[in-house]
């Protein structure tokens, strides 16, 4: 079945449904927020915090923690859901980028480090040297931090995976993002089962590396379709999995179909853990990255 093309931004207005209080957060304070907003500038480093409008920016600044977006800020692939800018020629690697952000690293004082990229379809090995520069420069200056990498599908090169996984990060986080029947829709230029096997290859060639995938609901899918990508994710013996719900960043952007209630979360959340996985965070305002200091607390109750 052939899906339908999005509405218009008037239509997508007309019929989005009102936002719930559950999803409403209050803005970030300038005080809290612009330490950690000044030094990203003074290193010259995104954050997918800030490119992707995040709701949960307030909480993690002030707390002192980022989610550092490497090879960007503009990215090869246009996802109608993402709010990072969508380029077909992206500038060139900054071959100083590792050092900076392990520099920030170190003054953070972060102790749990996630690293995430925009996709570099135009690269040879998809930015995974880059992936590993930045891996190994945190590894020198920060030995006792734990990291893990929020990575894109490489494009199905498994040897891509492998030059980024002999960085040994500690996490290996993969989204799948939707449900198989709204990816030509939501994400269409990745497959389903691509996603799925690079998660296994991980589980197979690195099986000390603790693997972790998301997903946003609210997009048209089915609760019975989330609960299938549970089982399959479960199947590829993923350790961790988020569900968090979707957020329209603007009119240009997919609507959102339905808000997600808070007993539907927490629904997906039992039939997670009755699954097996070691972590289901599911929320309305749970992003990928959201909270990713847990799974230190994690790795030591179920050491590999």
């Amino acid at each position: 079945m052939v899906n339908p093309p999005p509405p218009s931004a008037a239509a997508a207005s007309a019929s989005t449904p009102a936002k719930p209080p559950w999803l409403r957060v209050k803005a970030p304070l300038q005080e809290r927020v612009g330490p950690v907003s000044g030094l990203l500038a003074d290193l010259q480093l995104n954050t997918v915090c800030q490119e992707a409008s995040c709701p949960n920016i307030g909480e993690c600044f002030a707390a002192g923690t980022a989610t550092f977006l490497i090879m960007g800020p503009s990215c090869t692939r246009a996802c109608p859901y993402c709010d990072i800018d969508f380029v077909r020629h992206p500038r060139p690697l900054d071959p100083g980028e590792p050092r900076r952000l392990a520099e920030a690293v170190q003054r953070l004082d972060l102790k749990h480090v996630v690293i995430t990229s925009v996709n570099r379809d135009d690269l040879a090995d998809g930015g995974a040297a880059q992936f590993a520069a930045c891996v190994r420069a945190v590894q020198q200056c920060c030995p006792g931090a734990t990291i893990e990498l929020l990575v894109p599908d490489f494009c199905g090169d498994h040897k891509a995976l492998a030059l980024t996984m002999a960085a040994t990060p500690h996490v290996l986080n993969h989204n799948v993002e939707t449900v198989p029947r709204l990816y030509r829709r939501v994400r269409p230029q990745g497959r389903y089962e691509r996603s799925l096997d690079l998660l296994e290859e991980v589980r197979r060639h690195w099986p000390r590396t603790y693997t972790k995938s998301g997903l946003m609901v609210g997009l048209g899918e089915e609760n019975d379709e989330v609960l299938t990508v549970l089982e399959d994710l479960r199947q590829r013996q993923v350790d961790i999995v988020t569900i968090g719900q979707y957020l329209s960043p603007g009119p240009k952007h997919l609507p959102v179909d339905r808000f997600v209630t808070p007993e539907d979360f927490d629904r997906f959340r039992e039939y997670g853990e009755a699954l097996g996985f070691l972590q289901v965070v599911s929320t309305p305002l749970t992003r990928s990255s959201y909270q990713a200091e847990q799974v230190k607390r994690l790795m030591l109750e179920h050491p590999r």
